[in-house]
């Protein structure tokens, strides 16, 4: 793993080899089962939930989970997937005595599967809802890949007033996915019209394909395959709606972030695998960490796109460390 500061253009060479260590990632959690406990109260007296929902503007029901007190640590899933996709992380960073909170975007997992406002916008207007709801104040803020974007535009719309103290980006859509002219090292249209075209032929299918190949670097030769993460990444699509999934293809696609990464003023740590075959490094965090006022790179040699789930440990102890730097 290489760390680059802003602007500089150091890079590791250093393999990782692909293992899975979610479950030494948990130890923690295990040996601290105590603390993990959810409470019903905080030490003040407030309240804190082990789940609910929120109601936004338009009725749309918002799930989420929110576990333990401290500091809050707010979580924003990939595309098709849901809070579950954060266990890893959400047990380690509950028994190191944060409070945990994780969300299903609207149409996915448990949240309303909506027909309508399906972008960028309202998904940050969706997660401004959920963290007054709360009353978070000083959050660290963690998006993986489509997640990553509804960080920074949630940051850059809504994180002022003391609302966010630090900001995450894990295999990040942002900038921009699409190639235009604009952006020419981005991804061409006709690949995201493969995927509505897969999603739209047979949902259940290419919710198969994803995480048996590319997502988790499952077709490299010599990978440790996990059918557990393959099953739970199907399962978790599965709980979606099939209208916001292909909506929210345009939204990681298509959206551009420039403006909101050039706008945030907090700490941001950019963390991508060199390995993404999801959201390719060269055209996503190389070019986001330099619009950002205080960003960090770090870069996993041979990582997957979804190395928070294959290298659980690796990427949580490097999370620990910046939010406490």
């Amino acid at each position: 793993m290489t760390s680059l500061k802003t602007g500089a253009s150091r890079r590791g060479m250093l393999t990782v080899g692909l293992g899975l260590s979610a479950t030494a990632a948990a130890l923690p959690f295990v040996q601290s089962a105590q603390a993990a406990q959810p409470a019903t109260a905080s030490a003040s007296g407030a309240k804190v939930m082990g789940s609910g929902t929120v109601t936004t503007k338009d009725g749309t029901q918002i799930f989420f989970k929110d576990w333990g007190t401290g500091q809050p640590i707010v979580f924003h899933h990939g595309w098709p997937l849901s809070s579950d996709d954060w266990d890893a992380q959400m047990l380690y960073f509950l028994s190191q005595g944060f409070r945990v909170i994780a969300h299903d975007r609207r149409g996915h997992g448990r949240s309303t599967q909506t027909a309508t406002g399906n972008d960028m916008d309202t998904y940050a207007d969706d997660v401004a809802a959920l963290t007054s709801h709360l009353g978070l104040k000083n959050a660290i803020h963690i998006g993986h890949s489509t997640g990553g974007g509804e960080v920074a535009r949630y940051v850059a719309r809504h994180g002022g007033n003391g609302r966010v103290a630090k900001a995450v980006l894990v295999g990040a859509v942002t900038p921009i996915m699409l190639k235009t002219a604009a952006n020419p090292g981005g991804l061409p249209l006709e690949v995201f019209d493969g995927f509505r075209a897969a999603l739209a032929a047979n949902r259940a299918q290419f919710f198969r394909d994803i995480p048996s190949g590319p997502f988790y670097g499952f077709n490299r030769d010599g990978a440790k395959v996990s059918q557990g993460l393959i099953d739970n990444w199907w399962r978790q699509g599965m709980m979606g709606g099939a209208k916001a999934h292909y909506d929210c293809i345009k939204a990681f696609s298509e959206t551009d972030f420039t403006e909101d990464l050039k706008k945030i003023d907090v700490p941001v740590l950019v963390m991508h695998g060199d390995d993404d075959q999801i959201v390719p490094i060269a055209d996503s965090a190389l070019l986001a960490v330099k619009l950002l006022r205080k960003g960090t790179l770090k870069v996993y040699p041979g990582l997957p796109h979804g190395m928070a789930s294959t290298h659980a440990d690796i990427i949580n102890r490097d999370l620990l460390d910046f939010i406490r730097s």
